[in-house]
């Protein structure tokens, strides 16, 4: 990818670069679909392409959306959860990974736990979200596991 600095449209970019789109990208040829679903999932990261005064960009990670907090702080209260990263630090288990934050995930995806209604607070949040417009099952579903993952969760969507 590369990127072209030009003098007095640093705003137009970043608006654009900014926003999400309803995830079509039939208007994108197809050699860049791959790179702009990526950018996507950055955004959906809270993870943001700035650009730099010396016209380079640079990334700039935003602040977390409370679900991604309260999934990080309940993930202790889970039984099933514990078991895991314990299994983890014997290394019988490899589909999962903690990292250096001590935050369970499984394929790169948060783990949820099954803990304060938190699983139903993100699917009522998914399911009412100004960029979804009433999405279906399926959409929905793929949406979500871009970022969380607890068992059973393509049920509990549907």
């Amino acid at each position: 990818m590369s990127v072209l600095y030009h003098l007095g449209k640093a705003n137009v970019v970043a608006d654009a670069l900014s926003r999400l789109s309803m995830g079509s990208v039939a208007h994108i040829d197809e050699d860049k679909k791959e790179l702009v679903q990526n950018v996507h999932r950055l955004a959906r990261l809270a993870v943001r392409l700035m650009d730099s005064t010396k016209g380079s960009v640079m990334v700039h990670n935003g602040s977390e959306s409370s679900f991604v907090t309260d999934v990080k702080a309940m993930q202790c209260l889970d039984p099933t959860l514990v078991v895991l990263k314990e299994m983890i630090l014997r290394k019988s288990i490899e589909a999962f990974s903690q990292g250096g934050d001590g935050v369970l995930r499984y394929q790169g995806c948060l783990c949820v736990s099954k803990v304060d209604d938190l699983r139903e607070q993100i699917l009522s949040e998914a399911h009412s979200s100004w960029y979804s417009i009433h999405p279906r099952a399926t959409k929905m579903y793929r949406d979500l596991r871009e970022i969380y993952w607890w068992n059973g969760m393509k049920n509990d969507v549907a």
